[in-house]
């Protein structure tokens, strides 16, 4: 085709000026959110009755799998969700960091339930108040028991702070509480967080 045949104005005169703003034209950094916000894989850690909840969020009539997360991972290298469902005692809480520090990154924390939120009823010597005390959480899930349509909600709204880029910069690595554990010559701070 000739150029005087050619209607003028078109994409060959214009070059990548013509074109819209799309996946061709976009930028490698809204590609990578984009990817990041589709693949989440989650591990779960579900501690009490708020698993059940989460485990029905997995099931066929909620259907996780049309978020691109239909397989919760059991080991932590292949996950970067960590599903916080239920209480933490002061014993499961270094297991619970140990998890964290092995997922690959970036990685992110929903918080779910009351009692992983503050500890809920459960205000007592053994249960940690907030699990935000050992990991930073990104989201926070709400209810005794929260139901699956509220972790759905909680899943998107993570989604969209991934797909705004509002998660790049992380808050501190938790309140750097010390747990201590059992040594040869007696107790051993664990350093949970924080400096």
């Amino acid at each position: 085709m000739s150029r005087e045949t050619r209607p003028q104005g078109g994409l060959l005169d214009a070059g990548l000026e013509g074109l819209s703003h799309n996946f061709l034209t976009g930028t490698l950094e809204e590609l990578v959110k984009w990817a990041r916000k589709h693949s989440v894989m989650p591990a779960t850690f579900g501690l009490a009755c708020c698993a059940i909840e989460m485990m029905a969020a997995g099931g066929p009539h909620y259907d996780l799998a049309r978020y691109g997360m239909e397989v919760f991972r059991a080991s932590p290298r292949q996950a970067d969700l960590m599903i916080v469902a239920g209480r933490v005692s002061q014993k499961m809480a270094p297991v619970l960091r140990q998890v964290y520090d092995q997922m690959m990154e970036p990685k992110w924390v929903i918080s779910m339930g009351v009692c992983a939120s503050s500890g809920g009823m459960f205000n007592n010597y053994a249960i940690v108040q907030g699990v935000d005390q050992i990991v930073p959480v990104d989201v926070y899930a709400p209810g005794c028991p929260p139901t699956p349509e509220t972790l759905m909600h909680a899943i998107l709204t993570l989604h969209h702070q991934i797909g705004t880029g509002h998660l790049t910069r992380r808050p501190g690595e938790g309140a750097g509480i010390v747990i201590e554990k059992a040594g040869p010559s007696g107790p051993v701070p664990v350093s949970l967080g924080g400096s």
